[in-house]
């Protein structure tokens, strides 16, 4: 009888009451035999408090939402997430493809294969003036891997992690899972969206642990100049504890005259600084998952070791591909080339077209492929058969109700002012996409107070 009352127990979802030896048990049969009804316990459904303390991301929402609707045969035009409309380039897939037949299908090194990371500690060397050796790069699954892992090495509770806004939706979230507390650092569109320097040194303090920089940036498409990064280097090199993440993975995807800067290339900056790249974005290689950071070996031996306990290592099939990828030349050969050069005419197209509306106020993006655009002189509105519109998250359910386009509410990245429009998409799309948002906004512009 005991034995078959402690089996019902270990399965952990009944409790019995006064329930006899002859009803839990036949000698005969050795069955266990219940006739007694049971009461059913209560799962407990509470989650960690560093769960609930995360908001779920709102890109990823609004994708997925603009996805159903377009599922449901409504004709939205996605303009939220963050990806390249271009196939991956084709030496790059055949790689991939080549891996699988010629069995590299199992595991690597958790730190990622010896081939790739040497091709990365080549790249940075040539690309970025960075010197690092195979044992200071980790290999993970994505950019955003690398980075939280890195936040995660670094951080203690009570820690505040600096961020510039408008940030990358991630960046806060990041910190908090951590039990770190961000500190944002608001910027403005007049500046273009650019960290002051005298800011960031108000705001630093014996808590703060890091400074996370995204150049070129998303949501903004800002390109942080040289002669600003070293003022910020400057302030950076007078505190001991501080630490910087250095997000380049829009490095490829910048518009001349403007230039790329790694900051740990920086003059005192190598030993502090985590510089985080991927091959999502400028290889078009989203789906592939594969991205990377470099650093001194104490902090990457750290994310290595999260990571071994985490995903492990990343696929063996990207990372051949990624091989391809840095094997195409410098900042990705012609093929790279060619998708900045469509980016570009995309972006000149949508700043002329919005700059042609009224009280649109815009800064041009220097890189990325992010138009983050302040439409608050459209807030204060109320629209029959809608609501008010008070906020850039209003705005944004106004413009994917009545224009049928989905894009990103600016709060989503620290600034309400603005929202985000990705340009990852053909130009043809983008044309029919600014004539609904157009028409929209005229619409809106009746209710505007004056």
């Amino acid at each position: 009888m005991r034995m078959a009352y402690l089996y019902l127990r270990m399965l952990g979802m009944w409790k019995l009451s006064s329930v006899s030896k002859k009803q839990l048990y036949s000698r005969r049969t050795g069955a266990v035999v219940i006739t007694q009804s049971m009461d059913r316990v209560e799962v407990d459904i509470s989650l960690s408090p560093r769960v609930n303390s995360v908001k779920p991301s709102k890109t990823v929402a609004i994708t997925d939402q603009a996805t159903a609707l377009v599922q449901a045969g409504v004709p939205v035009i996605r303009l939220a997430a963050g990806e390249p409309d271009f196939d991956t380039p084709a030496p790059i897939a055949e790689a991939g493809i080549n891996a699988i037949r010629e069995g590299h299908t199992r595991y690597t090194p958790n730190a990622g294969t010896m081939e790739l990371r040497s091709a990365i500690c080549h790249k940075l060397k040539e690309e970025n003036g960075l010197s690092y050796t195979p044992d200071q790069i980790l290999v993970s699954n994505g950019a955003k891997q690398s980075i939280v892992q890195a936040v995660l090495a670094v951080c203690s509770p009570g820690d505040e992690v600096l961020i510039p806004a408008p940030f990358w939706v991630s960046y806060p979230e990041m910190a908090r899972m951590a039990d770190a507390t961000p500190v944002i650092l608001p910027t403005g569109i007049s500046e273009d969206f650019l960290l002051d320097p005298k800011l960031l040194e108000s705001k630093l303090s014996e808590k703060s642990r890091l400074l996370i920089l995204c150049s070129p940036s998303n949501p903004t498409g800002s390109v942080y100049p040289r002669k600003l990064l070293e003022e910020i280097a400057e302030i950076v090199a007078r505190h001991p504890r501080l630490l910087v993440i250095s997000d380049e993975i829009y490095e490829h995807i910048i518009y001349a005259p403007a230039t790329h800067t790694s900051f740990a290339s920086l003059p005192g900056m190598w030993d502090r600084t985590l510089t985080v790249n991927g091959f999502s974005k400028a290889f078009a290689m989203t789906g592939w998952r594969l991205g990377y950071i470099a650093g001194p070996k104490h902090f990457v031996s750290a994310c290595n070791k999260i990571q071994s306990q985490f995903t492990s290592g990343a696929s063996s099939i990207s990372q051949k591909a990624a091989v391809a990828a840095l094997g195409l030349g410098y900042a990705g050969g012609e093929a790279v080339a060619t998708m900045v050069k469509a980016f570009r005419e995309r972006r000149d197209y949508l700043v002329k077209s919005f700059g042609e509306i009224d009280g649109v106020k815009i800064s041009e993006p220097r890189g990325a492929f992010y138009l983050f655009i302040d439409l608050s002189s459209y807030y204060g509105v109320e629209v029959d058969g809608f609501g008010s519109i008070n906020d850039s998250e209003s705005l944004c359910r106004y413009l994917l109700d009545k224009a049928q386009v989905a894009l990103v509410p600016g709060d989503a990245f620290g600034d309400d002012t603005c929202i985000r429009i990705s340009y990852a998409a053909s130009l043809s799309t983008l044309q029919a996409a600014v004539e609904r948002i157009k028409k929209a906004l005229v619409t809106l512009r009746s209710h505007v107070p004056v």
